[in-house]
Parts: structure tokens; C-alpha cells; sequence
């Protein structure tokens, strides 16, 4: 064979495996997925040519139970399946696929979150308070993943903490916010899914807020750090772990303050620190701002898991009437409640609301739309933000 030949022929062999290895990489055929109109219509499609029928189950739809709904894509002749939604309002959402009943994700979409041991596809539509959700062209703070020892748990815990812009570069000593996941979270709950960091930015930016430190803390008591980022390696998430709600992170609670005040230029006094958190962690700023009860300045309450069956055996959770008069007689500036309207824990919460109107506790109380959603956490962290450390 000619020299030629050969040649050609390795050029050739060379262009194929070029060309498989850019379609391993990239995953084949572009397609655009989701694909934003201007009207803020979105449309889906997956290559599926083999199934049946192909559903998209977004949280923009009627919830069927404790999940969204879902409906069926369409098929093309080319096996493409295809969805287009109604205008969407601005928000951040998240969707999946089912395919002949599996439900998987959108091979398209690269951008996933983590909700427990559930992962979703998210996109955003830009505008009114989605802005705040979105990476814009403003100084931006910074995040550390850091390690603490914790004497009253006897281990080392994993924390996120959020800087506001500048803090490496200057002196400041900050006002502190101590933000709190629901159950099943962890530390980089409030990061992923809550979208803090981009809130926290947005809102300094504009002067809607002060700037502030913000600690993420793991609320479960028996973990190091959130699954996967521990000693223990790679295991299935779970919604409640052992040691969650016993009272054991509210008596802990002052070793994560320590460990901010030691190693932060941080106010540590009651009128700079704040405290609030979502679901469980609701529960837990209750509770911890009670049993501390000259600690804290503002208490934020996003859908507290305000629970009949607490663990009465702790000492945290007895004599509640006697230390929530204790916090209120110690004074404070901001005690804040949110819920949804059909939130399934509304009926508890609207219950503890008229504990505080019979022991004559001030506080401010905002009901939304929606239920035990992220769409209202981030909302109402928009909106408690800017009411802290306003002197």
C-alpha cells in the first residue's frame, strides 16, 4: 500500500474517532433544553425515539399530592418529544422527565440541584424578585466550606459561611445572620437551593440591605457534613436523621457562635446577630432563641415545623411560656413569621401565633401563597434580610 494511502486512511480513522469522542462528550444531537422564549414561554424536548410516552413534571404546575403534576411531551417523526409551557412568571424552577415511567432528568440541562436524595433540573425566568436569584454584573461575596470543632457534639463539623463583598480586603467587623436548613437539609441547603449567596449579593448591591455574614450551619446533629462531603463518604440522603430534633443542636448551638466569633470579624453582640431558618430549621430558631433568650435581635420563622409530638424528655423544650416571656421581656427588634396559605403546617403555626397574642409577644406575621415550598423560603429571605441590623 502507498504511503498516501496510509496516510489518508489514518486521517480518516483519526477524523471518526474525533468525531465519536465529540459526540460522547457533548451527547449527541443539539438540542436546545429548556429553551426560554421572550414572552417567557419555555419549551422542553428530549430525544427519545424508542418510548412511549415521554411526561414532564415541572413545580410550576398544580402539585398532585406532595409532588407537582405532570403532562405529556409530544412526538415527533424524528422521535424528538417536545413541550411548550404557558407564560411563566419570574422564578427560579425545577423540573424532571418521565420516560415510559422512569423519571430521570433532562439530558440537555446541565444545571441540577440536590433536595434531599432528589435531583432536579432548574432555569430561571428573569425578573421582579427572580432577579435576586441571579448572578448579576455587582461585586459579589465570597463562600467557605470550614471546618469546627464542636465540644458539645465531641466531632468536627463542615459549615458554610458567606462574606460580604470586601470583607479580605478591609478591617469591618460584621453583623451576623445564622440561617438554618429544614429537615433532610443540610449546609449547602440554603447555597443550592435557596440561592443565599446571589440573594445576599443582590441585596447589598442595591443598599436594600446591610452587608452581613451569613452562617449556614449542618442542623443535624449526627452528621459531620452534608452526604458525600464527610468521613463517610457516599451514602442515600435521608429526611430525618437520628438526633434531629431532640434538642441536642439547640443546646450545641453556642459551639458554632464560638467558632464565628473566634475566627470572624464579626459584632458579637445581641443586637448584631440574627437568627432564622425554614421548616425545621424554623423550629430550631424558635427554640434556640428561647433557650438563649438574650442572644438574639431578630428571629426569622419561614413555615416552622411547629410540631405537637416535640421531644418533652429535653430540657430545651420545657418551660416554653416561661422563656419565650423571658426573650420578650429581654426585648428584641424583629420577631418574623412566614407561611404559606395552604402550607400544611399552617394550622400549627397559626396555633403558636396565638400563643404570643395570649402572653402579649410582638411580632410580625406575612402569609403567602403556595405551600412548604423553596419558592416561598427564598421570598421570605428576601424579605427579612433587609429589615436586619437597620441602626
Amino acid at each position: 500500500m502507498k504511503k498516501s494511502s496510509i496516510l489518508i486512511i489514518a486521517a480518516l480513522t483519526l477524523t471518526m474517532i474525533e468525531a465519536t469522542a465529540q459526540q460522547s462528550l457533548w451527547g449527541g444531537e443539539e438540542i436546545i433544553s429548556p429553551e426560554i422564549h421572550e414572552d417567557h414561554t419555555v419549551t422542553f424536548r428530549v430525544n427519545a425515539p424508542n418510548a412511549s410516552e415521554v411526561r414532564i413534571s415541572g413545580d410550576w404546575m398544580p402539585p398532585e399530592g406532595w409532588v407537582p403534576g405532570s403532562v405529556p411531551m409530544e412526538k415527533d417523526n424524528k422521535g424528538r418529544w417536545t413541550h411548550t409551557t404557558e407564560i411563566l412568571f419570574p422564578e427560579l424552577y425545577g423540573y424532571s422527565l418521565s420516560i415510559d415511567g422512569f423519571r430521570t432528568l433532562d439530558p440537555n440541562n446541565a444545571f441540577v440541584s440536590r433536595d434531599i436524595a432528589t435531583l432536579t433540573n432548574i432555569f430561571i425566568i428573569e425578573g421582579t424578585e427572580s432577579d435576586l436569584y441571579r448572578v448579576n454584573d455587582i461585586p459579589h461575596g465570597s463562600v467557605s466550606r470550614r471546618w469546627y470543632n464542636s465540644p458539645g457534639l465531641e466531632k468536627e463539623r463542615r459549615i458554610t459561611i458567606y462574606t460580604p463583598p470586601g470583607y479580605e480586603s478591609g478591617n469591618e467587623a460584621y453583623p451576623v445572620l445564622y440561617l438554618l436548613h429544614g429537615a433532610g437539609g443540610d449546609e449547602e441547603a440554603w447555597i443550592s437551593l435557596g440561592r443565599s449567596t446571589q440573594i445576599m449579593d443582590n441585596l447589598i448591591s442595591s443598599g436594600k440591605s446591610k452587608p452581613m455574614i451569613v452562617v449556614m450551619p449542618n442542623g443535624n446533629v449526627s452528621q459531620k457534613a452534608a452526604p458525600g462531603e464527610g468521613t463517610r463518604g457516599f451514602y442515600k440522603p435521608a429526611f430525618m436523621v437520628p438526633g434531629t430534633m431532640d434538642g441536642t443542636f439547640e443546646e450545641t448551638f453556642t459551639d458554632i457562635m464560638s467558632f464565628v466569633e473566634t475566627n470572624y470579624r464579626v459584632k458579637a453582640e445581641k443586637s448584631f446577630r440574627a437568627i432564622a431558618g425554614l421548616s425545621m430549621g424554623g423550629f430550631h430558631s424558635l427554640h434556640i432563641s428561647r433557650y438563649h433568650p438574650n442572644t438574639f435581635d431578630f428571629v426569622g420563622l419561614f413555615s416552622p415545623a411547629i410540631l405537637p409530638n416535640t421531644n418533652v424528655s429535653s430540657k430545651v423544650y420545657q418551660e416554653v411560656d416561661e422563656t419565650l416571656r423571658m426573650q420578650m421581656e429581654n426585648g428584641y427588634n424583629l420577631y418574623w413569621i412566614g407561611i404559606g396559605k395552604t402550607d400544611f403546617l399552617y394550622k400549627n403555626v397559626v396555633g403558636y401565633k396565638e400563643k404570643l397574642d395570649a402572653i402579649g409577644m410582638p411580632y410580625t406575621f406575612i402569609e403567602s401563597e403556595g405551600g412548604h415550598i423553596w419558592k416561598n423560603w427564598r421570598n421570605y429571605l428576601s424579605e427579612f434580610v433587609p429589615q436586619l441590623f437597620q441602626y
